[in-house]
């Protein structure tokens, strides 16, 4: 989700759909998730609502956002940045649709069988999409260069992705951020780079020092790196950062990390690792 960006909804609302029925519900969240309480929701799952529910769940993705779908505290579907089984993926013609239960697949099913007027509105007032880029712009993903754990650009995508602490919904993407090239800092305060509430202000720092490494340092109790209490540690990937009840873990990209020489294993090649020249032999 962008970071400017922040959406908190409280509301209730009652649409009258074809028949003379109304239908009523309540749409609560904050941030990136959102739970959608609703008395009859077979009511937009009909077929002529398909096309709609797919390019709206679409839009939520792209948005980083989800919503679930409950009736009478059951969950039904979740829709937007969640994965789906590739099993699910052939029923409700979208990735970013994750049926939560059989009642959620049993009232999608029953409600496509009956011949009733779309609820909601299709895609015809919406902008065309952009055409497919042209040359040479054909490659999304373009190779990274290989190198040794020397990396001038200081490169490797520093970053820590989020792994406890939260109640992450099933197919959703985890958390990540990424560290800055100078200093991160972590806590509860919003001015923080990562920003997690039960923390202090200033909980602790990422420094990205001079010789290219990534150095954890805190500035209040409860920091952790492997289970360890620390006050200053260099993280390798795999790293586990604990900050209070949040669970944290380090990754970067094996060939910007000095902890494996020439891009090796550790306790490969029978333990035996021939160290790298020093970085100013390099320059």
């Amino acid at each position: 989700m962008p970071g400017d960006l922040h959406v908190v909804a409280d509301l209730s609302f009652a649409v009258e759909v074809p028949g003379g029925r109304t239908v009523h519900g309540t749409l609560r969240g904050a941030g990136n998730r959102f739970v959608l309480e609703v008395d009859d929701p077979g009511a937009f799952a009909g077929d002529r609502d398909a096309p709609a529910i797919r390019t709206l769940a679409a839009g939520l993705a792209g948005r980083g956002m989800a919503v679930r779908v409950v009736q009478d505290d059951r969950h039904l579907v979740t829709f937007g940045a969640v994965r789906a089984p590739w099993w699910q993926r052939r029923v409700t013609g979208s990735r970013f649709i994750r049926l939560g239960s059989l009642r959620g697949a049993w009232t999608s099913a029953r409600s496509r069988t009956r011949d009733t007027a779309p609820v909601l509105p299709d895609d015809s007032l919406t902008p065309p999409t952009t055409l497919w880029p042209p040359a040479p712009t054909f490659q999304r993903r373009p190779r990274r260069r290989v190198t040794t754990t020397h990396d001038p650009a200081r490169g490797g995508g520093p970053r820590l992705v989020l792994v406890a602490g939260q109640d992450v919904w099933a197919g959703q993407r985890q958390s990540v951020y990424w560290l800055a090239d100078t200093v991160t800092t972590i806590g509860s305060d919003q001015g923080c780079d990562v920003c997690l509430p039960q923390l202090p202000e200033v909980q602790a720092e990422v420094h990205h020092d001079e010789a290219d490494e990534l150095v954890i340092v805190a500035r209040s109790p409860g920091v952790r790196v492997n289970g360890a209490p620390v006050r200053r540690q260099v993280l390798r990937t795999g790293a586990r950062v604990e900050v209070g009840p949040w669970q944290l873990a380090y990754y970067r990209e094996e060939y910007a990390d000095h902890g494996r020489p020439y891009g090796g294993r550790i306790g490969g090649e029978l333990g035996h690792q021939r160290p790298q020249p020093p970085r100013d032999h390099l320059r």
